[in-house]
C-alpha cells in the first residue's frame, strides 16, 4: 500500500507539471472551446493518467487511492480534469472485465499513449440515469453486433480512441431482472465514425467536449465484447464507482481550489481601511467551506481505499460524489461572494471554475439519486422510483 509521504510526493510531482500550464492556459482553451492536447499527452507521458494499469501492461500498478490524488491536485491547480479523468475510471471496466487478450491489446498503448481511452457510451436522450432501459440494442450477427440506437452527453469522444459502449441485448421485458441483458463493447472510435456512428457536438456552458452520437448498424466484432453478454451491467458499475470517487475527487480539488483564492483574496483586499477577510461576515463563510471541504475529503479517502481492497462501496463513492460536489459548489459560491464584481472577470478565473464545478451535482449521477440510493439500500426505506 502507498504510504503517506508516497501520496504527497504524488501530489507535489502533480502540482509542478500543472504548473507548466497556467490558468491562462484553461482560459484560452475554454474561450475557444479547445482540447488540452499538450497538458494530456504529458500527463500521460509522465504517468499519471496511467497508474491503475498493472505494471505488467506498462502502468504504475497503483490504485484509485492514488487516482484521486492525482485528479485532486489537477483541479486545485485551476486545470479542468474533466478533459483526460475518463481514462482513469472506464479503465476499472477494461481491468476487472476485460479478458487477457483485449488487455495485451490495448492496455500498453493506453500506458505509452498511443491510445487513448477517453469515453463512456451509456447515457441516453431518453432514459437518462435511468441505465437500464436504455433502448441502443446490439443484435447479434455472425461475428458481429450490430448497433443501432443514439447516445446523449458522451464527452471527449472526439478526443479518444477507443470508447466503452453499453447497449442491450437481450429486450428489457425478456430477462428475470432488468440490469439482466445489457451488453458492454469496446468500440473503435476512429474506425467506426462514418462506417455507421455519426458524431454531432454539442454546444455547453462548460468545455466538456461533449456529444451525440447516432448508431445505425455499426458493426462491432464479437472480440469487442467486455465480459459477458447480457452481465454488461456489472461490467459499467464498476467503472462508475471508480468515476464517482474520482470526481468527488476532483471536486475537492476544486474547493480547495476556492478556498484558496478566497483566503488570499480576503488576506489581501482592502476596502474602509482594513482586509476584508478581517471581517467575520467574510473570513466565517471561507472557514466553513475548508471544514466541509476536508470532510468530503475523509469521505473521499475512505471510499478509494474500499475500492482498493475489492470491498462494495456503492455507498462510500456516492455519499463522496454528493458531499464534495455540494461543498466545491458552496466554495465557488463563497469565493465568488468573496471576491464580488472581480469574481465575473475572466482573468481571475473563478467563473470558469465555478461553471466546470457546478456541473458534478448532476453529472455522472444526480444528487436526488443518492440520497433515493441511500434510503433504499443503505437506510431500508421503501424505494422511491
Amino acid at each position: 500500500m502507498t504510504t503517506g509521504s508516497e501520496i504527497a510526493e504524488i501530489r507535489n510531482s502533480v502540482r509542478q507539471l500543472c504548473e507548466k500550464y497556467g490558468e491562462d492556459y484553461w482560459l484560452e482553451l475554454d474561450r475557444n472551446n479547445d482540447y488540452p492536447t499538450e497538458f494530456v499527452a504529458e500527463l500521460t507521458a509522465s504517468g499519471f493518467l496511467t497508474v491503475l494499469i498493472p505494471e505488467e501492461y506498462g502502468g504504475a500498478g497503483l490504485g484509485v487511492l492514488e487516482a484521486a490524488a492525482v485528479m485532486e491536485e489537477v483541479c486545485r491547480s485551476g486545470a479542468h480534469a474533466g478533459a483526460c479523468h475518463a481514462q482513469m475510471y472506464v479503465m476499472g471496466s477494461v481491468l476487472r472485465h476485460g479478458n487477457s487478450e483485449q488487455k495485451s491489446r490495448y492496455l500498453p498503448k493506453i500506458a505509452s499513449g498511443e491510445l487513448r481511452l477517453q469515453s463512456f457510451g451509456v447515457t441516453e436522450p431518453t432514459t437518462g440515469t435511468d441505465t437500464t432501459s436504455l433502448k441502443t440494442t446490439a443484435t447479434r450477427d455472425g461475428d458481429v453486433y450490430r448497433i443501432n440506437g443514439q447516445k446523449v452527453w458522451i464527452s471527449r469522444i472526439q478526443h479518444s480512441d477507443l470508447m466503452v459502449l453499453l447497449a442491450r441485448t437481450s429486450p428489457k421485458d425478456q430477462v428475470a431482472k432488468k440490469t439482466d441483458g445489457l451488453s458492454a463493447f469496446i468500440v473503435d472510435v476512429k474506425q467506426a465514425e462514418g462506417n455507421g456512428l455519426e458524431i454531432r457536438s454539442i454546444e455547453s456552458m462548460i468545455n466538456h467536449h461533449s456529444c451525440e452520437l447516432f448508431f445505425d448498424d455499426l458493426e462491432v466484432a464479437r472480440e469487442n465484447l467486455l465480459g459477458e453478454e447480457g452481465k454488461g451491467f456489472k461490467v459499467i458499475l464498476d467503472g462508475m464507482n471508480a468515476e464517482r470517487i474520482l470526481i468527488a475527487a476532483e471536486c475537492v480539488g476544486d474547493g480547495r481550489y476556492f478556498i484558496d483564492k478566497a483566503r488570499d483574496y480576503a488576506s489581501e483586499r482592502e476596502v474602509f481601511g482594513q482586509p476584508i477577510g478581517k471581517n467575520q461576515g467574510v473570513q466565517f463563510p471561507i472557514a466553513r467551506c475548508y471544514a466541509e471541504v476536508e470532510a468530503a475529503g475523509l469521505m473521499v479517502d475512505k471510499a478509494a481505499r474500499m475500492f482498493d481492497a475489492g470491498e462494495p462501496c456503492g455507498a462510500e463513492a456516492n455519499m463522496a460524489k454528493m458531499l464534495a460536489s455540494e461543498a466545491s459548489w458552496r466554495a465557488g459560491d463563497v469565493c465568488m461572494q468573496t471576491h464580488g464584481g472581480f469574481a465575473f472577470a475572466k482573468e481571475y478565473h473563478i467563473e470558469r471554475k465555478f461553471r466546470e464545478t457546478r456541473l458534478y451535482q448532476i453529472a455522472p449521477i444526480s444528487t436526488n439519486l443518492i440520497l433515493s440510493y441511500i434510503g433504499e439500500h443503505v437506510l431500508g426505506m421503501p424505494r422511491s422510483f
